[in-house]
C-alpha cells in the first residue's frame, strides 16, 4: 500500500514547491492534483457533490507548471494529475507536457485523467458533452501514438494528423501509467487504454464489488487508487483489505502557515499502516 496526497493548488493555498517538499520530508509517495482551466459565470451544470460549488475549483493553477515546480525541488515524490480534463486538452500539447515533465523529474509522472461534469467549461473549449467521452478515447490514443513512435500519426472521428516528430519522448516506458478517473461508466475505457483506475473515495464495502467488476470486464488485475480519503484509520484498514495499490488523503486547500498541521496528522494516519 501507497500513501499519497490529493488537492487542489490554487493562488491562495501553499506554494507548489512548498507542498512538494513538505510531502517528501514527510514520506509521501505521491501528489495528485485537480485542474479545471476556468469556470463559467453562467453555469448551469449542478456541481456533483451538491450545493455551491468550492471556492478551489475557481482557482486552480495550470497542473503541469505547479507539477513541474515541484519537480524541482523533489526526489521522489510522484507527480500526478488528477484529473486532467482531456476533452479541454489539445492533444498534441498535452502530450509534450506531459512528457517534458516526465523528462524533467526522471520519470516520476503519473498521468491521471477524466472527462470532466462541468459542460459549460468544457463547451467554452469547444468540445461538446455529447461526445466527450469519444473525444477523450481518441485524444488519449493520438497521445500515447506520439509518445511511443518515432513518425507519429493518427486519423480519427475528431483527431487527425498525418506523421509528425513529437519529442522528447517520455522517460517512462512506454510511457507513463494513464488512471482512469471516473464511477462504473469510465470500466470500458480503463480496461481499453487505462493503466489504473482512479476511484472516487466511495466505501470499501462499495468499492470491493466494483473492483471484482472492473477486473472481469478488464480480464486483468487493474491497480486501483482511491481518491480523496479522510483520514479515517478505519477506511485505510478497509482499503488494505482490498488490496488497492494507492490510497490519496485529502488534503485541504489552505495557506502554508496550516498546511503542516495538516500533513502530520495525515502522515501519523498513514505511519500506522507502513
Amino acid at each position: 500500500m501507497q500513501f499519497g496526497v490529493s488537492t487542489f493548488i490554487t493562488d491562495q493555498g501553499i506554494r507548489p514547491a512548498s507542498l512538494g517538499t513538505a510531502l517528501e520530508e514527510r514520506a509521501f509517495e505521491s501528489l495528485f492534483i485537480a485542474e479545471h482551466s476556468h469556470i463559467p459565470v453562467s453555469r448551469r451544470t449542478p456541481y456533483p457533490g451538491g450545493g455551491e460549488l468550492p471556492d478551489v475549483y475557481y482557482r486552480t493553477l495550470d497542473p503541469f507548471v505547479a507539477l513541474s515546480a515541484i519537480a524541482a525541488v523533489t526526489r521522489s515524490l510522484r507527480l500526478a494529475t488528477g484529473i486532467a480534463l482531456v476533452p479541454q486538452r489539445d492533444p498534441i500539447t498535452t502530450a509534450k507536457e506531459v512528457a517534458s515533465l516526465d523528462l524533467v523529474s526522471e520519470g516520476r509522472v503519473i498521468f491521471g485523467v477524466g472527462v470532466g461534469w462541468n459542460r459549460e467549461e468544457m463547451m467554452n473549449h469547444g468540445a461538446d458533452p455529447a461526445t466527450r467521452g469519444r473525444l477523450t478515447d481518441e485524444r488519449l490514443l493520438a497521445m500515447r501514438e506520439l509518445w511511443t513512435a518515432e513518425k507519429a500519426e493518427f486519423h480519427g472521428e475528431f483527431v487527425d494528423f498525418d506523421p509528425v516528430y513529437a519529442w522528447p519522448k517520455p522517460v517512462q516506458r512506454p510511457h507513463p501509467p494513464i488512471y482512469v478517473g471516473g464511477g462504473e461508466g469510465a470500466f470500458r475505457r480503463v480496461a481499453e487504454i487505462g493503466d489504473a483506475w482512479l476511484a472516487t473515495n466511495v466505501s470499501p464495502e462499495q468499492l470491493g464489488p466494483q473492483i471484482e467488476r472492473l477486473r472481469t470486464r478488464a480480464g486483468r488485475d487493474v491497480p486501483v487508487t482511491v481518491y480523496a480519503v479522510p483520514d479515517d484509520p478505519g477506511l485505510v484498514e478497509g482499503y488494505i483489505r482490498l488490496g488497492v495499490e494507492r490510497v490519496l488523503f485529502n488534503l485541504p486547500t489552505v495557506p502554508e502557515s496550516e498546511t503542516a498541521s495538516y500533513l502530520d496528522r495525515l502522515a501519523g494516519v498513514a505511519s500506522g499502516f507502513r
